[in-house]
């Protein structure tokens, strides 16, 4: 099995899917020759030429549109929205167009569109490129929304996503690009829905998300020296999302620890403990912890952007109060 990184596992799957199917194409600013802001795309210019990684102008509400009417004509464009933060300025087209056609139609009009974005802290880009919205996206029903936290997850997922008749947001952390792991020979599409247990344990559940599952694993090996077993739960899909799998394991552990990167005031973590509190109230022996990042924008200076972005010690320290509460 070959190891390849999370940025190779998404450019694999484009290449990939543009080698097999002339309708699917990319768009996106500075993609072509430029590779990306983070070179996801590079070389695939050279390959597939100018007409099928076509850059755009740099104007995100042009991109999801155009992305959006060629979807509805039949395409299976893959749009790139450059940083995470910047989906604000289309979302328009997303919530009100991309999401709402097949329903209004009754059918009749399909709109197979992928918008690709990247974002998140850890390396000081400062306020306006380093947030985390995926609790926006998770709002508007005829969304679907991934955030694969591996490169197996990355290219299993993105391949599903641009074969959904329906529009996906998917997204991608900016500091899981350099990250290596194993991935089958043949590309193997991973249904939606269907959350990975990363890790198995009998104390406390772990549902992370992007980033933080790979803080959590590593809070899982200190958790374990001291006698504490975490299981770690990563949904992968946010919409759809897998309750099954999220509840069981807090059926098992009776204890449940939420985190994510996005703020924990009404970030994705709220939704989870609520699906928990809801499902699994007669299973829990201590309440629900979130860990997530501080309310307030995040800092350009190094110093204060560590200060606000949840890290080990952080998920460690909610997994020692429930355990301790239980």
């Amino acid at each position: 099995m070959p190891e390849i990184t999370y940025r190779e596992a998404v450019r694999d799957c484009l290449a990939e899917a543009m080698r097999s199917d002339p309708d699917v194409f990319l768009m996106g600013e500075d993609i072509a020759e430029m590779g990306g802001s983070m070179g996801v795309t590079h070389g695939l210019v050279d390959e597939f030429g100018k007409e099928r990684v076509r850059n755009t102008p740099i104007s995100e509400a042009a991109i999801a549109g155009a992305g959006v009417g060629a979807a509805i004509q039949g395409m299976r464009p893959v749009v790139e929205i450059m940083y995470q933060d910047f989906i604000t300025l289309s979302m328009e087209q997303i919530v009100l167009q991309a999401a709402k056609h097949r329903y209004m139609s009754g059918g009749q009009i399909k709109v197979p569109l992928t918008v690709r974005t990247q974002g998140g802290a850890g390396w000081s880009p400062g306020a306006q490129h380093a947030e985390q919205l995926e609790g926006w996206l998770c709002h508007v029903p005829g969304l679907k929304v991934a955030f694969p936290s591996t490169p197996e997850d990355a290219r299993g997922l993105l391949w599903s996503s641009i074969y959904d008749d329906n529009t996906v947001v998917f997204f991608e952390h900016r500091t899981l690009y350099p990250i290596k792991a194993e991935v089958s020979d043949t590309l193997e599409p991973i249904e939606f829905g269907k959350a990975r247990v990363h890790r198995e344990g009998s104390d406390v559940t772990i549902v992370a998300i992007g980033r933080l599952v790979h803080v959590a694993l590593r809070v899982a090996e200190q958790a374990a020296e001291e006698g504490i077993s975490v299981e770690i739960v990563d949904p992968r899909t946010l919409l759809p999302l897998d309750e099954d799998s999220i509840v069981n394991s807090v059926m098992k552990t009776n204890r449940c620890v939420v985190t994510h990167e996005a703020v924990t005031r009404m970030g994705f973590g709220a939704e989870i403990a609520a699906i928990v509190q809801e499902k699994a109230f007669d299973y829990l022996d201590a309440p629900i912890e979130r860990v997530g990042s501080r309310f307030t924008p995040i800092p350009f200076a190094p110093v204060m952007e560590e200060y606000v972005i949840p890290h080990e010690e952080d998920l460690m320290a909610a997994v020692k109060r429930t355990v301790a509460r239980g």
